[in-house]
């Protein structure tokens, strides 16, 4: 079958991997869309420290196995129509459109839908994913919308994290994707005042579209002069944010962490002392919070149709993750095999 697969720091369209087959309590499916997430740009660039990294962090317990000579299968925001189910498993009928939080269960135990040079992503045509997991796709929600419940329910997770309440004013440093995706779950929580920053002037509009009160260049306008946030959700991911954030950030200052930021930083904990700063960092989402997402794209509760920039083919994957790194140009653009 076709799928893109990372090779050598790049993507590569391949029409030679073999079908996979489905076990016990799995189910083969055909994938419809599946979004380019901004953690497959970081991993393609980056995707030795993503490993040792996460290798550290899990101290020889679940970590990356991963061998960079081999091919890597990617893609874990996806919807999928089922196809047919492992021996002795009970799944929806074929042709059920469905999503799945990205995890397939073996008897090699929870194997994530992420990175692996064995179990494939949705970059490709077909995918294991795990009867037990499956979500049918609602009220006939576009299968490329549905794929970005995903991403959505980062945004949620980060929201829920803050325990933020409708009064209280929310300032978003960020509008790639996830910053987005927080100012949705903002909005649909009922937030009164939400501002967004970016300096990309595309993705300020963006946010507004998406929700956003108010909208800052922080070029021209210093945010923290623009709104006193109780939370702060910072969504950037480079270094010297967070501690800028601390510096100006008012007394009692909720911050919120969920961009990616992989080198070493550096804040100052005399600003988050001396005002009483709480930093929560926050990753994914539970199933609950998938579910939820689904659930509000398919009641209309959230649109997504404003984010998807661009579509490809199996065969563009590689040179639409180079033309995301123009903020101007793409927010998602969605795989379709």
């Amino acid at each position: 079958m076709r799928a893109s697969v990372l090779r050598d720091g790049r993507m590569v369209y391949r029409d030679d991997v073999p079908d996979p087959v489905p076990g016990p309590g799995q189910v083969l499916v055909a994938v419809r869309a599946c979004g380019i997430c901004g953690s497959d740009l970081h991993f393609a660039a980056h995707g030795a420290d993503v490993v040792s990294m996460s290798n550290e962090l899990a101290r020889g317990a679940g970590g990356l196995d991963l061998d960079f000579n081999r091919d890597v299968f990617m893609g874990h925001e996806f919807s999928a129509e089922v196809l047919e189910a492992g021996p002795d498993t009970e799944t929806h009928p074929p042709g059920t459109p469905v999503t799945s939080i990205p995890v397939l269960l073996s008897g090699k135990g929870v194997e994530p839908i992420v990175f692996s040079n064995s179990t494939i992503g949705a970059y490709a045509e077909r995918m294991l994913l795990s009867a037990p997991l499956l979500l049918p796709i609602p009220n006939g929600l576009d299968l490329k919308h549905a794929a970005l419940a995903e991403p959505m329910a980062v945004g949620l997770h980060a929201v829920n994290k803050s325990k933020i309440e409708p009064a209280e004013a929310a300032l978003v440093i960020g509008c790639g994707p996830i910053g987005i995706a927080i100012i949705a779950a903002l909005r649909m929580r009922g937030v009164e005042t939400i501002v967004a920053s970016d300096f990309s002037p595309t993705r300020r509009e963006l946010a507004a579209t998406m929700g956003a009160h108010r909208t800052v260049d922080p070029a021209q306008d210093p945010p923290f002069d623009t709104v006193k946030a109780a939370v702060v959700f910072e969504a950037v991911g480079v270094p010297g944010i967070i501690g800028d954030i601390m510096r100006r950030a008012r007394k009692g200052t909720r911050v919120v962490v969920a961009g990616v930021c992989m080198v070493p930083d550096t804040v100052i904990p005399f600003f988050g002392i001396a005002k009483e700063i709480s930093l929560q960092f926050c990753n994914a989402y539970d199933p609950n919070e998938f579910a939820a997402s689904l659930r509000a794209l398919a009641e209309g509760d959230i649109d997504v149709a404003p984010l998807i920039t661009g579509e490809v083919g199996l065969d563009g994957v590689g040179a639409a993750f180079d033309d995301l790194a123009d903020p101007e140009r793409h927010c998602k653009i969605l795989v379709t095999p």
